[in-house]
């Protein structure tokens, strides 16, 4: 059994832990995927690039609305593929080389599960492999959650794992789910020319941090854009691959060459043995941890989807920054804090949120005031011809910001107003009337929704 200073399990944000601070120690990193996580390789930056590339295509496809002849956008999808994952594989790549050629790190390809406190089995290639350590930081994140009569079906689905490297969009893409990654996904292959179903258990598209008036326009522009099977589950699937056939509980049913499941996530944890180990979980599986990123195990840390509330990059980003803190000065820990944790959905419109929204505002009984200001009422929304965004602001009565909410262009930049200023405490009024707001950018969007936030209170 070979021993380690520090073990790290997942080669995504747990491998921003190390760094040549950690030098005079002896590192293992442990993967059986690819270097880079989830969010390089499966997730966030080849669906930002796909979404991207989709933007483009619709602003082609839109040009008849400003006076221009482009012809019609078609997106050659071989040809985009292979510009976005030949950049993400080739960092990839290169970040597990770089660890490899390290000379206090180790690199194992495989599987690790706990066999006791600190001790570890890892399934590789050339066989099975035992070490222990020091120290240990549990960054395996989390996989797509694939509903039974899906999985039992015995027919080909896709995930956010696989579909983007597919080598040809589906004709028919039926997805299961309405969330921020069945959004982002399905945007791509409408750009590509795929027809899209979308089938939703509730009676609304989004959910988690979007407010409701930001769900009620979504869902209203999705349904005038794809087949929206809203308040509906699957129950079983038929056919053969390449002609399916998507039962519902309604009596309905959806024919589709390709079936996208996009229903949730669930950590990675019940792959690790953790109990074996003497860690605690909540009862969805994440790893429990405190305010110090620490298990209930002595020398362990998680950070990331297994164990987070707020399964985001940038959230597991922090952590990584916080556990390396605490790694190195353990006798000066810091915290994390989940508070104010922004969030963004990069679709056709984007959508952005902080903050509580107006039912967690009333669910908790607070004294609070609503301002909303639409794209349209703004001159740079004028240019745009944008006849659907808003910008929807809550306030207390004494100015202090609970919550803000985007849907439209660039919301995903705009919604650092007022992450900013809820961070520092800045109030309504002080944003609202302090700063220059340049004319006519499309931040007096912002602007609008504080000035009539004020009205709204007086």
């Amino acid at each position: 059994m070979h021993s380690h200073d520090l073990v790290i399990i997942g080669a995504g944000s747990g491998n921003m832990v190390v760094d040549d601070q950690f030098a005079d120690l002896d590192v293992a990193i442990i993967d059986d995927r690819k270097f880079g996580g989830t969010c390089v390789n499966y997730g966030c930056i080849p669906s930002k690039m796909l979404s991207y590339t989709a933007q483009v295509a619709d602003t082609v496809g839109a040009a008849g609305h400003f006076d221009i002849d482009a012809g019609n956008a078609h997106m050659r999808w071989p040809d985009v593929r292979n510009r976005v994952f030949s950049r993400t594989d080739a960092l990839a790549d290169e970040g597990e080389q770089g660890r490899r050629d390290s000379d206090f790190i180790t690199v194992y390809h495989g599987q690790a599960r706990f066999t006791g406190p600190r001790r570890l089995e890892i399934a590789t290639d050339d066989g099975t492999v035992e070490i222990e350590a020091e120290r240990i930081v549990i960054a395996a994140g989390s996989r797509p959650v694939v509903p039974d009569a899906v999985a039992d079906s015995g027919l080909p689905y896709e995930t956010s794992d696989t579909v983007m490297r597919r080598d040809t969009p589906p004709k028919h893409l039926a997805v299961l789910g309405g969330g921020y990654i069945a959004a982002e996904l399905a945007h791509v292959f409408a750009a590509a020319g795929s027809r899209i179903t979308i089938i939703e258990k509730s009676g609304r598209l989004l959910g988690g941090p979007q407010d409701d008036a930001v769900r009620d326009v979504y869902t209203d522009l999705m349904r005038n854009t794809y087949d929206v099977r809203c308040g509906t589950e699957l129950t079983g699937i038929s056919g053969s691959p390449g002609d399916l056939s998507i039962e519902l509980d309604d009596g309905t049913s959806v024919k589709a060459d390709a079936l996208l499941v996009a229903a949730g996530r669930r950590p990675n944890s019940d792959r690790l043995d953790v109990e074996k180990a003497g860690i605690d979980t909540h009862d969805d599986g994440r790893i429990a941890v405190d305010s110090y990123c620490r298990t209930s195990a002595e020398g362990i840390f998680a950070l990331g989807d297994v164990s987070t509330p707020i399964p985001l990059k940038h959230v597991a980003n922090r952590e990584a920054g916080v556990v390396k803190h605490n790694l190195l000065h353990p006798d000066d820990l810091r915290e994390i804090s989940h508070d104010l944790v922004p969030s963004a959905v990069f679709t056709n419109p984007q959508i952005a949120s902080v903050g509580r929204t107006e039912d967690d505002c009333r669910r908790d009984g607070l004294d609070f005031s609503v301002g909303v200001a639409e794209y349209s009422d703004v001159a740079y929304g004028w240019a745009m011809q944008d006849s659907t965004g808003l910008c929807k602001v809550l306030a207390e009565p004494g100015g202090a910001i609970l919550g803000a909410h985007l849907i439209g262009a660039q919301a995903a930049s705009l919604i650092q107003i007022f992450v900013v200023a809820m961070n520092f405490g800045i109030t309504a009024q002080d944003l609202a009337r302090r700063p220059y707001w340049i004319h006519p950018a499309l931040a007096e969007v912002v602007e609008n929704a504080l000035l009539n936030l004020q009205e709204s209170a007086t």
